[in-house]
């Protein structure tokens, strides 16, 4: 299973809107044949690892971190695959939420005589499938915060300059990044101050670029376009995103939305890069821009899932 986790862990950013999966095949005399999701339309994980292990499948095991589908979508139920060829067993990660699975895949594995084990690296499965879990749940995609600042808080001097208060890693991360989300979400006001592109940009090329959303909006020619102009309530804004098979949407600002983001809990983790640089004053411009905590009793408190260096800067990422 911890290889079906890096083979999934391979294809993050790639799959949407389906899940990113890993399957191992483990044959009776030892073979092992993998297979991870490729993107929308072709094979599932499980399908790619039976093709490949052929006949020999016959009385094998099967490892597969999320519940194989029992319907037919873009492609045929994955079960009847497994059925088929013979396979004796499977180990599934953790079951599918997606209201078309939810424990009926298992569920046919078993009726047709197939030993069914549930939960083997669960925890690190929900871990990295987060993002799916979440959207088949409420509807609504993983959000994750990004932040860059100096180490008392500032993204940008009093005169509005940024660039580059974080170094080449750091920057290099955040392409990263953005090559793992579905969507890049800013304000049109950061669209109309610093005109970003909002692409990834990695050596190899990236597979595929991320939708660009702009709360607002942008004003014709800027380099965002051709970009996805939302409005309104929060809520809203990511069940419409959603419904476009977003599973993970990275918001990058600017102050304003990164705080209404964060004072209506829609925050799942927070990506913070930190520059070994002082503004030294309270008239650069903060992280968030707009009402904080009255009282420390009412901070907001998360939990650190990691502290990296990346060159002279440190990237802290926190669960909400």
């Amino acid at each position: 299973m911890a290889r079906a986790l890096a083979l999934a862990d391979a294809v993050h950013g790639t799959t949407a809107p389906n899940p990113w999966v890993g399957s191992v095949v483990v044959t009776r005399n030892g073979a092992v044949f993998e297979g991870a999701t490729a993107p929308p339309g072709g094979c599932h994980a499980e399908v790619t690892a039976l093709r490949r292990a052929g006949s020999a499948a016959r009385g094998a095991t099967l490892y597969t971190t999320l519940e194989p589908c029992s319907h037919h979508g873009r492609t045929p139920p994955c079960v009847d695959a497994i059925i088929d060829a013979g396979v004796a067993r499977v180990v599934v990660g953790v079951l599918d939420p997606d209201h078309q699975v939810s424990g009926r895949g298992a569920a046919r594995l078993r009726a047709a005589g197939v030993e069914v084990t549930v939960g083997e690296c669960g925890r690190e499965i929900e871990e990295q499938l987060a993002p799916y879990l979440k959207h088949r749940r409420t509807g609504r995609p993983w959000v994750v915060l990004k932040l860059a600042a100096t180490l008392d808080g500032r993204t940008a001097a009093p005169d509005g300059t940024s660039r580059w208060i974080t170094g080449p890693d750091a920057r290099l991360d955040a392409h990263r990044l953005r090559a793992s989300s579905d969507a890049v979400l800013v304000g049109a006001g950061t669209v109309r101050a610093d005109d970003p592109e909002l692409t990834v940009r990695l050596d190899p090329p990236a597979s595929r670029q991320p939708l660009r959303v702009v709360l607002g909006r942008a004003p014709k020619g800027a380099r965002v376009h051709p970009a996805v102009e939302l409005s309104g309530e929060l809520g809203a804004v990511l069940e419409d995103l959603g419904r476009r098979g977003v599973l993970q949407v990275l918001v990058e600002g600017g102050a304003k939305v990164a705080h209404d983001f964060h004072a209506g809990g829609w925050v799942d983790r927070y990506v913070v890069y930190l520059a070994p640089a002082l503004a030294g004053g309270d008239d650069g411009h903060p992280m968030l821009a707009g009402p904080g905590a009255a009282s420390l009793e009412h901070f907001w408190r998360g939990r650190i899932v990691s502290v990296d260096r990346l060159g002279p800067d440190l990237r802290l990422e926190l669960a909400a």
